[in-house]
Formats: C-alpha cells, sequence, structure tokens
C-alpha cells in the first residue's frame, strides 16, 4: 500500500482567478495591479497526529480606471494527515477556493460600494488577520464562526467608509446584505449585518461593534466587540474581541512584543516576538451547527515568531485546551510574503 492516497476537490477558483486577470490586463487600467500574498509550510500537531499544510496564498488589486478596484484573495492548500480506520500512512487531499473576490467602487471619501463575493464585516479577526503573513497563530480564534455565518464571506453587496474623522477620533462603519450561495467554491448564507468602530489616534486605541443575521432557515442573531490598543511608549499590541451568539458565546484576547521599534532589525533579539493569546468558550445551549466546541472551552496559546530579512518569517506555537480532552497542540510554520506589479506602470 502506498504512503500517501489522493483525495482532490476540483475547483474553479484557479481558472476564475486566471481569467479575472487577463481580462484586467486587456482593460484600460491607469495605475498597474498589484500581485502579492504569501506561501507558506505549516505543521500540526495535536493529540499525537501531525498534520502537513504547505500553503499558497495570492491575492490580486488591479485599479481600473479612477473609481474601481478589482480585489481577489485565493488559496491553496495541500494537506497530508495521517490515515483513519487503523491503517498506516498518510491521506492527501488538495482544496483551492476564494477567500473573496469583489468589485469597489469608490465613491468618494466617505463611501466605497462593493460588489461580489466579500469578506464578511463582523468583528477583526475575519477581514484583518487571516492571512498567513499577518496572523501570529496559525489556527483562527474558537469564536471565529460567530457572526461570520460559519464561511466568512458574503455574496452581495456591502457599503463601508468613513464616517466622520478628524485629529481626535476617525469613525468607520460597514454594512452588507448576502444571499445564499451552494456553489462548491461561493458557499455563503443568506444574512445582513454590519460593524462600526471608532479609532482615537492619540491613544492608538480602536473601539468597536458588529451585529449580524442569519436570514435563512434557523433565524439567528449575533453581536461582537472589539478593543485594540497599540500604544506609542512601549512596543506591545493588545487585540480583543468578544461574540455572542444564540447558543454560545466567547472572547480571545492576544498580545505580542516587539523588541525593536523601527522596522530595521539588526539584531537576533530585535528579530523575535512572543505572542500571548487566551481565549474561553461558553456555550449556552446545545448546537452541533455553529462550529464551536460543544462544552465550555479555555484555551492558552502561546508563540515565538521569527522575522528573517526579506518578508520571511518563521512562526511556532504551543496551545494548551483546559477541557474536551486538555490536550496539547502544537503549530509550526514558515511563511513568505511576496508582492510585485504585473507590469511596469506608467
Amino acid at each position: 500500500m502506498s504512503l500517501f492516497r489522493t483525495r482532490s476537490t476540483v475547483s474553479l477558483s484557479a481558472v476564475l482567478a486566471g481569467a479575472a486577470l487577463v481580462c484586467l490586463q486587456m482593460g484600460a487600467a491607469q495605475d498597474t495591479p498589484l500581485i502579492s500574498g504569501g506561501v507558506g509550510f505549516i505543521t500540526t500537531t495535536n493529540g499525537g497526529n501531525t498534520t502537513y499544510l504547505p500553503v499558497i496564498s495570492p491575492l490580486a488589486a488591479a485599479p481600473l480606471g479612477r473609481h474601481l478596484l478589482f480585489e481577489s484573495r485565493a488559496t491553496l492548500v495541500e494537506s497530508f494527515f495521517p490515515a483513519g480506520d487503523g491503517e498506516s500512512g498518510y491521506d492527501h487531499s488538495f482544496f483551492t477556493g476564494l477567500s473573496f473576490a469583489q468589485l469597489d467602487y469608490l465613491a468618494g471619501k466617505h463611501a466605497t460600494a462593493v460588489v461580489g463575493e466579500f469578506l464578511t464585516p463582523f468583528g477583526t479577526y475575519n477581514e484583518r488577520l487571516t492571512p498567513i503573513w499577518i496572523s501570529n497563530f496559525a489556527s483562527a480564534p474558537l469564536i471565529f464562526n460567530l457572526g461570520t455565518m460559519g464561511t466568512g464571506s458574503g455574496l452581495g453587496g456591502m457599503l463601508r467608509g468613513s464616517a466622520w474623522s478628524n485629529a481626535k477620533v476617525s469613525v468607520d462603519y460597514a454594512a452588507y446584505f448576502s444571499a445564499a450561495s451552494t456553489n462548491e467554491q461561493i458557499q455563503t448564507q443568506r444574512s445582513t449585518g454590519g460593524k462600526a468602530d471608532a479609532y482615537f489616534p492619540p491613544q492608538h486605541l480602536e473601539l468597536g461593534t458588529s451585529y449580524g443575521r442569519r436570514l435563512e432557515g434557523r433565524h439567528e442573531n449575533f453581536v461582537g466587540a472589539h478593543v485594540w490598543w497599540e500604544p506609542s511608549e512601549i512596543p506591545i499590541k493588545l487585540r480583543s474581541e468578544y461574540a455572542h451568539g444564540e447558543h454560545s458565546q466567547g472572547y480571545w484576547v492576544e498580545t505580542d512584543f516587539r523588541f525593536a521599534r523601527s522596522a530595521a532589525y539588526t539584531t537576533l533579539l530585535s528579530r523575535l516576538e512572543p505572542v500571548f493569546r487566551w481565549q474561553q468558550i461558553f456555550r449556552n445551549s446545545p448546537d452541533s451547527s455553529d462550529g464551536l466546541p460543544g462544552a465550555d472551552t479555555q484555551r492558552a496559546d502561546f508563540g515565538l515568531d521569527y522575522h528573517f530579512p526579506h518578508e520571511i518569517r518563521i512562526n511556532t506555537s504551543y496551545s494548551r485546551q483546559f477541557s474536551l480532552g486538555n490536550r496539547n497542540v502544537w503549530e509550526t510554520g514558515i511563511v513568505y510574503r511576496f508582492l510585485f506589479p504585473t507590469w511596469r506602470g506608467k
């Protein structure tokens, strides 16, 4: 018997992304489209079983004139995991999919209209920390599914922008409506919601709140809040988020420390970044559809990242889950971030 057994998921995402780029190159764009993203290799050991994940996550951003912008991010994952049913060796699977593919209309300094598949604007993790070249941990917080409708994306329209700003405070908003889709590559639920946040530049402090409502099947409401703080006196970042659903609620708090303030890291110590995340889940009532643990859960994540030159980073973390078996989770990964124009600009 061979060591690996292959199971593939046939995807249209790579074809769609390639077609979109070809169409954009044929358009009369005034600015140069950019290709960005990350390439990584991640290993996860959970309860003694190790999974290997080579990942490629390209992102395209292409201006179309002065008021239109096309954005898309795809994910290609190769997964090697222990075979089940008492068999030796590893199983093998392949998955590709679009995280989002949207067209933005820049209506003015206070509003941007979005159509297509977009990241659900609930909380902070989904829109800001999911790219592998940004997140400190390979795994998402336990409450990720609350408010993001389990898929993390919507299909429809969204209006977002800056409602008001001055030197002391900036208030941003986002409101969306999503249709239902059962397509293999675009799976969304009929839902609506939005978020609002206020950023205070003198304090480097952001406060925000989110709301979401599922409009199909069992209608449910989700509410959330977040606090981000990056004090200027010390090189620490503090991020936190809370979410409440019909059957569960929870929060996570993450902090990281940089030994150097500047981006010009010159010593071994200046390239190290210790990180820590604490999270808790409280189960209000049984529910097997929200994707959260079936019982109250506490989890501590300890990480140590190392930043090499040329946008290369190594992430390592150890997690201890204090319920549902009290198991240990070890994660390591190396990530390279790339960025280049598709052709020479004017």
